[in-house]
Formats: C-alpha cells, structure tokens, sequence
C-alpha cells in the first residue's frame, strides 16, 4: 500500500496549484490532507469521504481549498486558490479504511497510511 503526492511548487500569493495523492494497492474510505510548516506542527487541512459524502476543511483554507477524489483513478486532489504565503509547508496526504467521525478528522493518529510529502512555496 502506497500513497503518492504530488503537484507541489513555487507560486505567487494569490496564485494556484492542485496536489494529487494517488493510493496504490487498495481503496480507502477515508482521505485527507495534512500539511507541516518549518518549524511547526502537523496541522490538518481537509477530509473527503468515501467520494464526497462528507467533507470538512479547516478554517484557515475554507473557501480556498477544495477536496476531490475521482475513485476510477484512485486518487484525491486538493484544488489550492488564492494562495498565501502562510500556506507554505509540505504538504502529506493521509488515508484509513473507516468512517472517520467529522470531530475527529483533524487528529493525524486517527490516519493509518501516509505518503511522502509534497513541498508547496508560496512567495509574497
């Protein structure tokens, strides 16, 4: 089982960029992105389950960020506009084969799976 991300990059404030996470290996009910600024924690930033039956966003992305999955391809997106500088962090798609209940979401110890990052740079 293998979660694979990608899309990241350098772009202007106000700009955008899609990530991708492609799951290899099985189907999970439960997908979401992470991402870790220098220096900081892990903060969540969006959940979609099974293929949008629910889907949550943290504050700080709400109406910027916008969660899809395509189950044909196995793959989640994060659709990133009107980027700011404060978005910069690497940025880790997570996954579990559960419901994962909406209050919960936000916990990286409620995901099993995780891939490798991808590094998104926002210049102001």
């Amino acid at each position: 089982v293998q979660l694979q991300a990608s899309g990241g990059g350098l772009v202007q404030a106000g700009g955008s960029l899609r990530l991708s996470c492609v799951a290899s290996g099985r189907t999970f009910y439960t997908m979401g992105w992470f991402r870790q600024a220098p220096g900081k924690e892990r903060e969540w930033v969006s959940t979609i389950i099974s293929s949008g039956a629910r889907i949550s966003y943290a504050d700080s992305v709400k109406g910027r960020f916008t969660i899809s999955r395509d189950s044909a391809k196995n793959t989640v997106y994060l659709q990133m506009n009107s980027l700011k500088p404060e978005d910069t962090a690497v940025y880790y798609c997570a996954a579990k084969n559960a419901h994962i209940i909406m209050s919960a979401m936000n916990r990286a110890d409620m995901y099993d799976y995780w891939g490798q990052g991808t590094l998104v740079t926002v210049s102001s």
